[in-house]
């Protein structure tokens, strides 16, 4: 049985591929459990500095495998039907609270679940004719990935009505121009500019970055207090690392610093 998920670290980036190209990258179970398994060992693995998330064969997800469904190997109960999910779909948690970027390298198309995986993501690369689109309603679904909850984050309560009950399906510069995705570029060259996003991100003084997110996620459930108290602590901690210093000194040199992401 091919491996549904592949990984490559190279110079501390992790390239995380999605290998059912066959499939379009729809997410069985083992493919959901492999990448939330490696998502979560490269949140605490500290040669892992930034991780990249791409899918075989130039489609990144379709998402959920709607085949797999209509002939189910086995029928859960409602319970056993919630534990199962929230194991599948936690990956997104973890790439939202974990301490280093994540790129998306979105191309062909990124659909109900893969697009959940995607806006999960903290920076999204998009070709300009990829197909975007939420596409739960369409199959009877109310959603999952916490794709409402970035959807309503990142474009407002009212799109997010439009995008997940009527499933339009948008072009990759259409959903640039919405601010679902990062950059857009020509369908030939995703590749290369996703790569390039994340090879500088894995170069970059990792430990600022960790917080930087984490500043982020602070920002959205914390009065205004409680996020002060917090960043300061931050700020004080990025204070004491070798990237800072490195930093500062390559200032006062006049030249490029070199991270080590300590």
């Amino acid at each position: 049985m091919t491996d549904e998920v592949l990984e490559s670290l190279n110079e501390g980036l992790l390239t995380i591929t999605l290998n059912r190209p066959e499939r379009r990258n729809a997410m069985s179970p083992g493919l959901t459990t492999r990448l939330r398994e490696a998502i979560t060992r490269a949140a605490i693995d500290a040669d892992v500095r930034a991780v990249l998330i791409r899918g075989a064969g130039g489609t990144f997800s379709v998402g959920g495998d709607v085949q797999r469904a209509v002939q189910p190997k086995e029928e859960l109960t409602f319970e056993a039907l919630q534990v199962d999910l929230r194991c599948r779909t936690e990956v997104t948690k973890v790439l939202h609270e974990m301490p280093k970027p994540v790129v998306a390298m979105v191309q062909g198309a990124a659909a109900g679940a893969g697009l959940g995986l995607a806006l999960a993501c903290d920076i999204r690369i998009v070709g300009e004719n990829a197909k975007i689109t939420t596409a739960f309603a369409n199959v009877g679904l109310s959603g999952d990935f916490a794709t409402a909850y970035y959807l309503t984050k990142i474009v407002g309560i009212a799109k997010a009505r439009e995008l997940c009950m009527l499933s339009p399906v948008l072009r990759g510069r259409e959903a640039h121009e919405l601010g679902l995705m990062t950059r857009v570029v020509p369908d030939a060259d995703v590749e290369e500019a996703a790569t390039e996003v994340a090879t500088a991100l894995a170069h970059g003084p990792t430990v600022a970055l960790g917080y930087i997110k984490k500043n982020i996620n602070n920002a959205e459930k914390y009065e205004f207090d409680a996020y002060f108290d917090a960043e300061i602590q931050f700020q004080a901690r990025c204070a004491g690392t070798a990237d800072y210093k490195e930093a500062a000194a390559a200032f006062l040199a006049k030249r490029p610093p070199t991270f080590i992401g300590r």
